[in-house]
């Protein structure tokens, strides 16, 4: 490695390392806890607002389709303004709409705030993705990744596990309210940890320069299978998540909110695997890792479709567990195989993974009411059985 790339980039041991991982990490916690929070409250929604399940997927599925279509427009943007601001702008503006959302009485308005929300965080995860790319050392960056999605697991599972428990004790008002006061603070310490970008460099706005660099990273046979990879894998992910309340809120199962937002705890794995995995990449290579993980899925469905309770929490904890595996080590290459415009390629490829979970998660909705669980599940194998295709390709 050139002697001057260790000098300007963050290197693992240095203080800089240090804060600069443990930002990334509060706006992964804080973008997932706010996105993700109403998915163990789907079955309260549903009945709240005399709505169907697939339904009540929407309160979902709209902010991750606005996050997936926006993304484009400021991962395009950011190449102009820069990475931080842009990254606070969006994280406050969230935390106010995730508020908001406690205080509506429609379901027509708590779509539409749910959607702006999306439309917020649009400004945080391609540039995260595309920081840990300019600025940590390559040989950290797989490390560096790994602990951001990290934190998008350790979100996920405390936006979840935080709104049951608090929706038990104050309904879903209490619980979405709870959540973005919780993001507030994980916005404050992003703000104070994270260093300011050192190899950011500002491209000017340009309509044929922004459409020159989509088709330069469309025309790319790694990037568009990262991409397919993303849309099939969040796609399942978040489909198996969002009806697996309704599933164990009915007979034989019956369990309550708290119970069923308890079950997120298998996320813990989710951040254990995404280092893990991000760490194996030097010494089995990406495509090994992303198919072991896929693997690991596939193994995590087959146990879903028991009707032990037991066996279907294990089942989630492995589906948990390959998932962000998996996600680690693919959206670690995105930067890897962009060349430029790296925010624009983080971009695309958050815009497939969120694009699936609109479509997929919704779409899984319709299997569930009208063939059941079983075939749901073999839908979602389907799925990943496609995705281990893909894999193959890198």
């Amino acid at each position: 490695m050139p002697a001057n790339v260790s000098a300007t980039h963050l290197t693992r041991g240095t203080v800089a390392y240090r804060r600069a991982t443990l930002a990334l990490f509060c706006a992964g916690f804080a973008t997932f806890a706010l996105l993700y929070c109403v998915q163990p409250l789907l079955p309260l929604l549903a009945t709240h607002f005399s709505v169907s399940a697939a339904g009540s997927s929407l309160a979902l599925s709209l902010t991750t389709l606005s996050l997936a279509l926006c993304l484009l427009l400021s991962g395009a943007l950011a190449e102009s303004w820069g990475r931080k601001p842009v990254m606070v702008a969006a994280l406050g503006l969230a935390c106010v709409l995730g508020i908001a959302c406690a205080l509506v009485e429609t379901w027509d308005y708590l779509l539409l705030l749910r959607a702006l929300l999306g439309l917020a965080l649009s400004g945080l995860p391609a540039l995260a993705m595309a920081y840990v790319g300019e600025e940590f050392d390559p040989e950290a960056l797989p490390a560096a990744m790994g602990l951001y999605i990290g934190g998008t697991a350790l979100g996920g599972l405390l936006g979840r596990l935080l709104a049951g428990l608090l929706s038990d004790i104050g309904g879903w008002p209490l619980a979405l309210g709870g959540i973005g006061g919780m993001g507030l603070l994980a916005l404050a310490l992003f703000i104070w940890l994270l260093p300011p970008s050192r190899h950011f460099r500002a491209q000017p706005l340009s309509l044929r320069g922004l459409l020159g660099n989509f088709g330069q990273h469309l025309g790319n046979p790694q990037l568009r299978a990262l991409f397919m990879l993303a849309f099939l894998l969040m796609g399942g992910f978040v489909a198996l998540f969002n009806y697996v309340g309704f599933r164990l809120a009915a007979a034989p199962f019956n369990l309550s909110s708290t119970l069923i937002g308890l079950l997120f705890t298998v996320y813990l794995v989710g951040i254990v695997s995404a280092g893990w995995a991000g760490r194996l990449v030097s010494r089995l290579g990406a495509r090994q890792v992303l198919q072991g993980g896929i693997a690991i899925m596939l193994l995590g469905v087959a146990l879903c479709a028991t009707p032990w309770l037991s066996a279907v929490v294990l089942g989630l904890g492995l589906f948990t567990l390959g998932f962000f595996a998996a996600h680690a080590v693919a959206s670690g290459q995105v930067g890897k195989h962009a060349k430029g415009a790296k925010a624009q390629a983080s971009a695309l490829y958050l815009c497939a993974y969120y694009l699936g979970s609109s479509v997929v998660g919704y779409a899984g909705g319709y299997v569930w009411e009208h063939a059941g669980w079983l075939p749901l599940l073999a839908v979602l194998a389907s799925l990943f059985v496609l995705a281990g295709c893909w894999a193959r390709r890198l």
